[in-house]
């Protein structure tokens, strides 16, 4: 190759362009941060903080469906089918921690920097960049195993999946964490004296408790409870209360009071998290009703592909399905509620 031609198709490769292009130059115009082909895997060494990444998926040479997700399997963009040299570009918010999936490193820590995979049947490429985010509203996950960031599948929850229904502008910062009740989250450290100071005015913040509160009083619930709710409001931001999803237990066809979350001292948690909302003036997403509505239609059958049922005999943490799923009833919260979120929601 002579000097001439190589200077051209380097600028060809840095400048990411979308006219039509030989096979063999669209086989080398992946991104210098980039590798692979299926999965095509991509890391940036930026620091902790939020990040607008733009990427053009497609090829201009074949056609091509393609998925994205980023640090701990957290999807953001479902998959895109596109047709030999059609290109969609797109942008995302995304937030960037250390470590990358639970907050106190449950599972593995993960990568430091930005990790960005593209899945499906064909994954491409044409172009990538990543920009710091200029300000955009915050939206904070409050929460335990259902609703953290799950390093490892088959396990999911919710949270890992209510980015793909964002659009830039605002950005999901999961701080659930396995294993904690209203008490834990508040006293560990790495959770919520960790998050709070980064909540800025507006930005929102959805709590979600009740699966490991499990012989907690209805008063140290609640108290717990408005404790995070007066944090969140120090800082200027917006509590949203969000009630536990429901456990896969059936009596016949109806859910049974643990599934409901009625726990081992006969608290019906839902209940005091509504009750909560309605004396301090903050907005409920009754995701007990919700989810307690698709998984009874569903029955005792259909049901288990929303948890690990057969995977694992669980019947409390959900699968990929189930956590998509989920995320899907928390937006339907938000439009509900038309929280401020609403506006950035797919």
């Amino acid at each position: 190759m002579s000097l001439k031609r190589l200077v051209l198709l380097t600028a060809v490769l840095n400048a990411a362009v979308l006219a039509p292009i030989p096979a063999v130059a669209a086989a080398a115009a992946l991104p210098p941060q980039c590798s692979g082909t299926a999965p095509i895997r991509c890391s940036f060494n930026v620091a902790p903080g939020n990040y607008d990444v733009t990427v053009e998926l497609g090829s201009a040479t074949k056609a091509a469906n393609t998925s994205m997700s980023v640090e701990a399997r957290r999807q953001v963009f479902n998959a895109v089918s596109t047709t030999s040299g059609q290109v969609v570009r797109t942008t995302a918010t995304v937030n960037v921690r250390n470590p990358e999936g639970q907050p106190t490193g449950q599972g593995g820590i993960g990568t430091p920097g930005l990790q960005i995979t593209f899945r499906g049947s064909a994954p491409a490429i044409t172009s990538l960049t990543v920009t710091p985010a200029k300000a955009p509203l915050g939206v904070y996950l409050a929460g335990d195993s259902t609703t953290c960031d799950q390093l490892t599948a088959p396990y999911a929850g919710w949270g890992q999946f209510l980015p793909a229904r964002v659009r830039e502008g605002a950005v999901i910062a999961n701080y659930g964490d396995s294993g904690e009740s209203s008490g834990s989250f508040l006293s560990n450290r790495a959770l919520f004296p960790t998050m709070k100071p980064l909540i800025k005015s507006k930005d929102l913040v959805f709590i979600q408790f009740g699966h490991n509160d499990k012989q907690t009083t209805a008063t140290a619930f609640r108290d717990n409870l408005t404790r995070l709710v007066n944090g969140v409001r120090e800082r200027g931001g917006v509590p949203v209360l969000v009630t536990p999803p429901v456990r896969r237990q059936f009596s016949g066809g109806k859910l049974t009071g643990t599934a409901l979350h009625i726990n081992g001292k006969g608290v019906d948690l839902p209940a005091v998290m509504r009750a909560l909302g309605r004396s301090a003036g903050v907005p409920v997403i009754d995701l007990t009703a919700k989810s307690k509505a698709l998984v009874e239609s569903l029955g005792p059958s259909a049901s288990q592909t929303l948890y690990l049922t057969r995977e694992t005999g669980d019947n409390t943490h959900f699968s990929e399905h189930g956590g998509a799923e989920m995320a899907g009833l928390v937006a339907q919260g938000a439009r509900e509620l038309n929280l401020p979120l609403a506006g950035y929601l797919r």
